[in-house]
């Protein structure tokens, strides 16, 4: 089996029939497309049973839900494909994704990884009461060293990851850009995802793994960002606790800061990569000064969308001390965290598109992914 399509899905039934037709409408036979059922009750069921007629499909189901990494790992642990691939049930595959894979593998001697590019697409309802979508294109703003393929160094790879300890991502931290090989998963130890961001932790650690890596400005997806999806729920601090039970997360930890829990777990993951890869990340630290740069934008955000008051916002501000903020004016100096801040403080009426999806043009008409392939991306 050549490609192995990971589908773990927990009540997503709205999205989950668009997701699976991108997959199995593909034509292309060398692949198995692994769904596991999280225990769900919203007629996911249903969705998935439309399908078994195709045999390229494998179904399995939870009787009791299990977090969103052990759900992830059981997929896994499902699948025999020599590449793997992981999908949220939002997400979208553009037409001949696996064959132009297939062919970049052939051309570069199968490598450990490949990281492409492709578009984003925020559904309606993001935005409380909108029915305004967004898009971006590409979905990631690679830097111009990624300008075509090629096979990437390996210090260039260890350098993508301690650039992740300054809470600087330089490829996207969603699993969909990425395929994983089998035989650079299985050089791992224990589980390859792990609380609180699965995703996150297995691609840093696969990095730090592997032996070859190519790099692919193909546009070759579509990310999907729902109501549901969890960086939307960061302004909501109920849904924040549901999805934090739902994740397994544990944000504690020394010096933390309230704010953004992206942020925060983050931090978390940081920490448990450092613990699990010594040899390879001894010399690298947790980044304080560019942590603390992230929660005070987000404060800001806060209180520029009105879920805080100045009053609220001069609070939080209390708790940095001197160094904290002297390390503040450093912002002045970083062209995109200025830009940023700018479009954050003097636009007149922020949104939430506009704090996590700077850049993003709004859409009418367009209600799910095939929608955006069908009447933007393919015209």
């Amino acid at each position: 089996m050549k490609f192995s399509v990971l589908l773990p899905t927990r009540n997503g039934a709205k999205y989950l029939k668009t997701c699976i037709q991108s997959i199995l409408n593909q034509s292309y036979d060398d692949m198995e497309l692994i769904v596991f059922d999280n225990a769900n009750t919203d007629g996911s069921g249903l969705v998935i049973e439309s399908f078994s007629n195709d045999n390229r499909m494998k179904h399995y189901k939870s009787q009791t839900v299990v977090s969103v990494t052990e759900n992830w790992n059981n997929a896994l642990n499902k699948s025999s494909g020599d590449y793997v691939l992981m999908i949220g049930d939002d997400d979208f595959l553009l037409p001949g994704f696996f064959k132009k894979l297939e062919l970049i593998i052939e051309r570069n001697n199968e490598p450990d990884g490949i990281t492409f590019n492709g578009y984003s697409f925020v559904y309606p309802g993001v935005i409380k009461d909108s029915k305004t979508s967004f898009y971006s294109d590409p979905h990631f703003q690679y830097e111009e060293y990624l300008d075509r393929e090629k096979l990437l160094p390996n210090y260039f790879l260890k350098s993508i990851v301690e650039s992740m300890f300054s809470f600087r991502p330089r490829v996207p931290l969603n699993a969909l850009p990425h395929l994983w090989s089998r035989k650079v998963i299985n050089r791992l130890e224990g589980d390859l995802f792990r609380a609180p961001y699965p995703d996150h932790f297995a691609l840093n650690s696969l990095l730090l793994k592997a032996k070859s890596w190519v790099f692919s400005p193909e546009k070759l997806y579509i990310v999907g960002v729902t109501p549901k999806s969890y960086g939307t729920l960061v302004f909501d601090s109920q849904e924040q606790e549901k999805a934090k039970n739902y994740l397994g997360i544990d944000d504690d930890f020394p010096g933390k800061l309230p704010g953004n829990p992206l942020i925060n777990n983050m931090h978390v993951w940081l920490e448990l990569l450092k613990e699990s890869y010594p040899d390879s990340l001894e010399k690298i630290n947790i980044s304080r000064s560019n942590y603390v740069k992230h929660q005070v934008y987000f404060w800001i955000s806060q209180y520029r969308l009105k879920v805080i008051t100045l009053g609220n916002l001069l609070k939080l501000l209390s708790h940095l001390n001197f160094v904290e903020k002297i390390h503040l004016v450093s912002v002045l100096w970083h062209k995109r965290s200025l830009q940023s801040m700018r479009m954050l403080i003097t636009k007149r009426k922020p949104t939430v598109i506009d704090t996590f999806y700077y850049g993003s043009k709004p859409l009418k008409g367009v209600n799910d992914a095939k929608e955006l392939y069908d009447k933007v991306i393919n015209t």
